[in-house]
């Protein structure tokens, strides 16, 4: 049984008062997560490196970097030097094995994030090789959409074919994870979530950390 882990996603904080949002939220966190969109893979374009190494240089925290990109082995080692996890697209990586394994010899941990039409199927053959699966919930490229409802079987299939190729891997959820929905999520397969709006624009983040987490376990 994993225990829960939530990263929250900056691309839902208030980037005028941007360490003021990452210290509410610090003690209770358990990485942050970084939204890298390009305007071309995804219709929208977030932050650069210049935002990724202020993060950096503010706090030591786990660093989680999903990147919505095309061409991303572009990238792979100047992210490298400021984060601790990449996960790239399955959609925009033709050799994704390459891709994995320069993330590992870059010191990173390496995961790979299928948008909601991807069938879990296709990581098969990746998946012994893998730290982490990033399913997105929504379609990617904005923060506050309605969850789709066809992820709780997604992640169950997916759980099921890491019992027996990769038990340690980490699964992952992004996109419109709630209180309502995380128990099932978690009940699924699911141990890490990616959360945005439903924390940083709640009065205290702090609290909604600690809240979501207990609902992920089901304790009252």
């Amino acid at each position: 049984m994993f225990l829960p882990k939530i990263y929250p996603s900056i691309l839902a904080a208030d980037f005028v008062s941007l360490g003021t949002e990452i210290n509410k939220i610090l003690n209770d966190a358990d990485g942050i997560h970084l939204d890298i969109m390009d305007g071309v893979f995804v219709p929208n374009i977030t932050f650069g490196f210049p935002i990724i190494e202020s993060i950096r240089n503010f706090t030591n925290v786990y660093l989680d970097a999903h990147l919505m990109i095309v061409e991303p082995d572009r990238y792979l080692e100047r992210f490298a030097s400021y984060v601790n996890s990449i996960t790239v697209h399955y959609e925009t990586v033709v050799h994704l094995h390459r891709t994995i394994f320069e993330i590992k010899e870059l010191g990173c941990d390496a995961g790979v994030s299928l948008n909601p039409h991807t069938p879990v199927f296709l990581l098969e053959e990746i998946l012994p090789f893998l730290d982490k699966v990033l399913i997105m919930s929504v379609n990617p490229g904005f923060t506050g959409q309605k969850f789709i409802e066809t992820t709780f079987a997604k992640v169950k299939k997916l759980r099921e074919m890491a019992n027996k190729i990769n038990p340690t891997l980490d699964i992952m959820v992004d996109g419109g994870v709630n209180k309502e929905n995380i128990r099932e999520l978690s009940v699924n397969g699911v141990n890490t979530f990616i959360i945005g709006a439903s924390i940083f624009h709640k009065e205290n983040p702090s609290v909604e950390i600690k809240e979501l987490k207990k609902a992920a376990t089901g304790i009252d």
